[in-house]
């Protein structure tokens, strides 16, 4: 079983080279699974941008390049053994936490999501705690529009000493332009930077078997009646990278344009499908695509073209 990602390398690398070129102040985000690349692969691109690289949690700071500097985006109640990279507090006991600690922090404000994050006396606890703090962060919801979102980050200005940072996020390069001049922003970028040109990236998954169908036969682990006549297509995908139904419960594998409905849940490693006797059909060996969340699938394979 593969589940392969193909990425044409150009075309993703003018987009990223793009907004590199046209943002000040961007931070690359390189967390989790590597938004279906991989840290490792992401990480010393990232490099190539900014020497300022952030990740999700002090567990993915392992493997990046030595002369990066890392900041952490989610809280920890841990400190790290190295005062190198830049954590992240939104509240009393994220400070507490890392009392003793001589590192540098950035004082998370609250936005609408209300997630982390507390007022501006925050950083003042966080200095008097002796944690040296370096900025400040804004991070709105995925809900909303740009003006929304901006609205949510200007409204804590007044209050934000100019010479600290304020990281933002979830704002459109060309909204980023127009924050007020009074402070310094850096723009934490991961999915509009590496996916920003869709057309660049391809996930599919490979046929391993196909066998023909009756309606009225049960197949499967659930031992699912068969809808129709047809064929039962097992592709190389499941819940083990991570490839399941759509939210909707919609399938998310496609050949030649048509949907192919799932007979049963995906399992671990197959997924198995079932295409009506009038439709196109893939054969063992064919490559069928997937439609799935990059920063939610695995991929066994990284083909760059």
């Amino acid at each position: 079983m593969t589940v392969r990602l193909t990425i044409n390398r150009t075309r993703w690398w003018n987009h990223i080279a793009y907004v590199a070129d046209t943002v000040d102040g961007l931070v690359p985000v390189v967390k989790g699974n590597g938004y279906g690349l991989g840290r490792d692969a992401l990480a010393p691109l990232a490099m190539k941008i900014s020497p300022i690289i952030a990740v999700g949690t002090v567990h993915e700071l392992a493997g990046l390049p030595d002369e990066s500097t890392p900041v952490v985006l989610t809280p920890t109640l841990t400190a790290p053994e190295s005062t190198d990279p830049v954590l992240t507090v939104g509240s009393e006991a994220h400070i507490a936490a890392l009392r003793g600690w001589s590192g540098r922090v950035i004082v998370k404000l609250t936005s609408s999501m209300r997630r982390y994050g507390g007022g501006i006396e925050l950083v003042a606890a966080a200095q008097r705690a002796g944690l040296r703090t370096v900025g400040v962060a804004i991070h709105p919801p995925l809900a909303g529009d740009d003006d929304t979102h901006r609205a949510d980050i200007v409204r804590h200005l007044p209050e934000i000493d100019p010479s600290l940072d304020v990281w933002v996020s979830h704002l459109a390069p060309t909204t980023y332009e127009t924050l007020p001049t009074s402070h310094n922003y850096k723009l934490r970028l991961g999915t509009y930077l590496w996916h920003g040109d869709r057309e660049a990236l391809r996930l599919q998954a490979d046929v391993l078997d196909t066998r023909p169908v009756s309606a009225g036969q049960q197949a499967g682990y659930r031992l699912t009646p068969v809808p129709g006549d047809g064929t039962l297509v097992m592709i190389g995908a499941g819940t083990a990278n991570g490839v399941t139904a759509l939210t909707d419960g919609r399938s998310p594998f496609h050949f030649e344009r048509q949907r192919m409905a799932l007979l049963e849940p995906s399992h671990m490693h197959t997924s198995m499908t079932f295409v009506p006797t009038d439709q196109p059909c893939p054969a063992t060996g064919d490559w069928v695509d997937l439609q799935r969340p990059l920063t939610m699938t695995t991929a066994d394979e990284l083909r760059w073209t």
